[in-house]
């Protein structure tokens, strides 16, 4: 019984970082897209960076 519930456990714990991996993997995607829009859409009078760092 025991190694059953480790293994229904590893499974739950899989799932779970694989939902959050894909979480993270979309809050990249749109980072990388307001990175994207923010580098083209630069004012034009600057030094060349948008960012204040």
């Amino acid at each position: 019984m025991v190694p059953l519930l480790l293994v229904l456990l590893l499974i739950l714990i899989l799932l779970g970082a694989g939902f959050v991996v894909k979480i993270l993997w979309w809050i990249a995607i749109a980072v990388l897209v307001m990175w994207l829009i923010g580098f083209v859409a630069r004012p034009k009078g600057s030094s060349g960076r948008w960012y204040r760092w």
